[in-house]
């Protein structure tokens, strides 16, 4: 089918501009780059394959409205000392739990004896502080020039959250954006570190750009739920860290199931392994399944996630099964 797909693309669309074509089951999905969006072409290309196809769903990607020509530049790299690697996590939409994955894999990680930080990138809805117990805490410095990370459950951190008021917007353009995530990833005395993992904003932005030319990212690890919407969105943010030559680490299932507590039954309530069938498809690891469980929404809340809370249940093990895979 791959291949019929791609042929009634190039009757709308240039070769060159043809980022991915992506067949899972019965849904096509079509990544188109460097282009203006076209909507009369994506409906006459969805229709074409419709009919041509036995595909039953079909979403056309337009993955940049313009070309972005300095993506192969060689810009000044931000200098991050004494961190050995860094690991991204990221989603190519909210709402995900990316931020809940971000903390239990760095949770999970120290665990097994690494020395773990997590940076947060996630500017304009920092969680970070609020799910490692030190929002309202405000940042130090002894010298006046570089701030201290906080340290909360064995883990070393810094977010802007902790900067500014919980209610306070942040209405900041990206290159201003950018400019205070370089400052607060380069002026922070993080001490020794095995493995920094950064809570990457949702999206495909200036900032996820930023950080992915300027930083020596060692790889990414895609979060993403069952969902069909969401999983387009997950081929976006595997799509664009490829752009920028960063290994994907692997795709992570977010409330893959849910199971009863009274009866036991399991419930795919977001749909049934679409993580897993899309990672396959795109030829990249798929690390593995966390369920929707009430205690780990509620033990992130409270500033210590499940991983720290409850080390010795099922729904931790699931996050510790996935670190052990990472390292």
């Amino acid at each position: 089918m791959e291949n019929i797909v791609r042929s009634l693309t190039e009757k709308y669309f240039k070769s060159e501009n043809i980022a991915a074509i992506s067949v899972l089951d019965n849904r096509v999905i079509v990544t188109l780059q460097n282009i203006p969006e076209d909507k009369n072409a994506a409906e006459a290309l969805k229709a074409d394959i419709l009919q041509s196809t036995a595909a039953q769903k079909v979403n056309i990607i337009f993955s940049y409205a313009k070309p972005v020509s300095n993506l192969n530049e060689e810009p000044q790299m931000w200098q991050i000392r004494n961190v050995k690697k860094i690991f991204a996590v990221a989603s190519g939409k909210g709402g995900v739990g990316k931020s809940t994955t971000a903390v239990n894999l760095a949770l999970a990680l120290s665990s097994l004896g690494k020395k773990v930080a997590v940076f947060d990138a996630d500017i304009y809805g920092p969680s970070i502080p609020t799910m490692l117990g030190f929002e309202g805490q405000p940042a130090i410095s002894y010298d006046g020039k570089n701030f201290e990370p906080f340290e909360a459950l064995g883990l070393q951190a810094m977010s802007i959250g902790s900067l500014i008021d919980r209610d306070t917007p942040i209405i900041w353009r990206g290159a201003k954006a950018c400019g205070a995530i370089e400052q607060l990833l380069t002026e922070v005395n993080w001490g020794e570190i095995d493995i920094m993992i950064i809570d990457m904003p949702p999206g495909t932005g200036d900032i996820q750009i930023t950080l992915s030319q300027r930083l020596k990212i060692d790889g990414a690890i895609i979060v993403s739920t069952p969902q069909d919407i969401a999983l387009i969105d997950a081929v976006k943010g595997v799509n664009m860290f490829k752009k920028v030559n960063i290994d994907i680490l692997g795709i992570v299932e977010n409330m893959s199931y849910y199971i009863c507590p009274k009866c036991g039954n399991r419930d795919e309530i977001f749909g049934y392994a679409g993580a897993k069938e899309t990672a396959e498809k795109l030829g990249v690891k798929f690390l593995g399944e966390i369920p929707l469980n009430f205690a780990i929404r509620a033990d992130a809340d409270n500033g210590k996630p499940i991983v720290a809370a409850e080390p010795q249940s099922p729904y931790a093990q699931a996050y510790i099964n996935i670190a052990k895979k990472l390292i």
